[in-house]
């Protein structure tokens, strides 16, 4: 299909003549993405779709009494510019909202905007260096204080701070300034060209500037952890105890008419995956568990209770093994795994291979994860136009011998291999949940056959995804060998590479918020991620993506496991609750209901 055609495509979208679904559907078997496919027609000014709801309108807000949520992996903060790992960044949802949102389908919704930038409606250069968003009217705070442009202006003055040091702040970077055209127009204006200019207001949420205002700087992270959230979400805080408890009641003002349904909120945290959705799918003492990492065969068992289902998300996410480029047990200027002390053996590509090799992925998949995700070899899985096809996967303990034994690591008496005086031994690292620890288990009994000693190490999510930058035990400082967990990208995949750049590396001088967390640099890598900043073909840029990908891959850095499904128990009387890729599953909440 050339230009023409897709044009013409576009205007029969635009008379209502072929549906928005359908042409996405088509430009998706041309090999295009979906998100690609909505700013196309975003671009050429066609009205985005709203919010589907499969729930009945309501008549008024309110009166469905409590929500009860279970979140295992639960928030450790409530603030979208400090957030670290999926269980912050869906909890902020509650209480905070972007200008817009993805949608099921990858195309961008107004949440705070009164309407998407467009060229048509004169909301997007022709070269992509400035978008102007026009704000929703009479959307006020939770404390009742008016929702203006001056809050949106803030929100990049807080991220873009380099002593702010939020996890936000990569798309905040990349903007030159904000300018207030009126009390509900802002212009964004880009350093450069911007390919996808969605990202910095069209994800996590904002914050209000007379509550935050005071503490930019070094002092926001610290005031991010004691100012009470105050958003424009549905619900408004009530109570909040970190990795614990979250108590959250009906905000009365909320900006969209007669919504929610649920008049209270209450988020209970800890325990385990298993146990929460037992509490939904067969004891019924709860209408929602949040993830439910758990294997296939005790999710078939827990259904047969049948007061609820599982509920699954096709994702972007990839569970992966983490090769540490830093020494973890050596510490340099106050802080071990110091990106200036290479690994003692892990920053060798040799060794990094052999690793890969003792992931059994089948076994993984079909006796682990079930439906919880599918067997990959690729860090970058989505949207599809992104996704390799030049990596592949391999199990065989034979071929990681072979190549242990030609780069000189010798087996000793007790069957562990040494080089050099130092033993090949490993600590690996995840967060405490059953199934992960059995995945750990199987790379361990394979490693054990090639001559690798691995000492496996669970700790509480509460803790290992914390935003707290003086707890030690966190992904983010890595103080260990090998690691393991599950990261989200999102519609476009500008900020998700970012984790292997070199400027991105987490130390004490940043409080831990750099982004790449093995420590690895490659100067290739840096090159293509810059390029593909300002590529404006979107099938150049793709390519470029895909190069990283590769890169990354070849390097041994990271070891993909299963390209994810985030499942969800969901009590049958709860309705309304929107499968979404791309946005927190309580990015819908408000059009929850409950039904029986």
């Amino acid at each position: 299909m050339d230009e023409q055609a897709i044009r013409v495509l576009i205007g029969e979208v635009e008379r209502g003549r072929v549906s928005r679904r359908r042409f996405v559907q088509t430009m998706v078997g041309l090999g295009l993405s979906a998100p690609m496919a909505a700013q196309m027609l975003a671009s050429a000014g066609v009205a985005s779709a709203q919010p589907r709801d499969a729930a009945p309108t309501p008549v008024r807000r309110g009166g469905g009494g409590d929500l009860k949520v279970l979140m295992w992996d639960a928030p450790g903060l409530l603030n979208p510019h400090f957030g670290r790992g999926l269980k912050d960044l869906t909890a902020n949802r509650l209480f905070y909202e972007p200008l817009a949102a993805a949608g099921p389908d990858g195309e961008l919704i107004p949440v705070l905007a009164e309407e998407l930038p467009t060229a048509k409606n004169g909301g997007l250069s022709k070269h992509g260096k400035w978008v102007v968003w026009r704000l929703k009217r009479n959307v006020v705070w939770h404390d009742g204080r008016p929702f203006t442009a001056d809050d949106v202006v803030f929100n990049w003055e807080f991220a873009a701070d380099p002593a702010t040091a939020a996890t936000s702040r990569g798309p905040f970077q990349e903007i030159a300034q904000v300018d207030k055209l009126d009390s509900h127009t802002v212009k964004v204006v880009y350093k450069k060209p911007q390919p996808y200019w969605g990202v910095a207001f069209g994800g996590d949420g904002l914050i209000p500037r007379h509550i935050f205002g005071a503490s930019k700087g070094a002092s926001a992270r610290e005031a991010a952890g004691m100012l009470k959230p105050i958003g424009t979400g549905p619900y408004k805080l009530v109570d909040f105890t970190p990795g614990d408890f979250i108590r959250a009641e009906i905000n009365p003002s909320y900006h969209v008419p007669n919504r929610p349904f649920f008049d209270r909120v209450e988020i209970k945290g800890g325990g385990d995956a298993v146990s929460a959705a037992r509490a939904v799918l067969q004891t019924g003492e709860y209408d929602f568990a949040y993830y439910v990492l758990a294997e296939e065969d005790v999710l078939k068992r827990l259904e047969q209770g049948a007061k609820g289902r599982i509920l699954a998300v096709p994702s972007s996410g990839v569970n992966h093994i983490q090769c540490n480029q830093s020494d973890p047990w050596r510490e340099v200027d106050g802080e071990r795994s110091n990106a200036k002390v290479p690994h003692v053996f892990l920053s060798d590509a040799p060794v990094r291979r052999a690793i890969s090799l003792l992931v059994d992925r089948a076994s993984i998949q079909e006796h682990i994860v079930g439906r919880n995700g599918q067997i990959t070899s690729n860090f970058l899985n989505a949207p599809e136009r992104f996704r390799s096809r030049n990596t592949s996967w391999e199990f065989s303990i034979e071929k990681a011998n072979q190549i242990l034994d030609e780069v000189g690591w010798t087996r000793g008496p007790d069957g562990v291999r040494a080089k050099d005086g130092k033993r090949l031994k490993l600590l690996f690292q995840a967060a405490t949940n059953t199934s992960v620890q059995k995945v750990q288990l199987v790379v361990k009994q394979a490693a054990v056959r090639a001559g690798i000693e691995v000492e496996i190490k669970a700790i509480p999510a509460s803790v290992f995804f914390s935003a707290d930058p003086n707890n030690a035990d966190t992904n983010v400082r890595f103080h260990a060998d090998l690691q393991m967990y599950t990261t989200f990208t999102w519609l476009d995949p500008q900020f998700f590479m970012a984790q292997f750049c070199s400027w991105e590396i987490p130390s004490r001088d940043n409080k831990w918020s750099g982004r790449n967390i093995t420590r690895w640099r490659s100067a290739e890598h840096d090159r293509l991620w810059r390029e593909a900043e300002t590529e404006m073909d979107p099938v150049k840029r793709a390519a470029l993506f895909i190069r990283m990908n590769d890169l990354v891959i070849q390097s041994g850095v990271v070891i993909p496991v299963t390209w994810r499904n985030v499942l969800h128990a969901v009590s049958n009387q709860i309705v309304g609750v929107q499968p979404n890729s791309w946005d927190s599953i309580f990015g819908s909440i408000a059009y929850w209901s409950r039904q029986g």
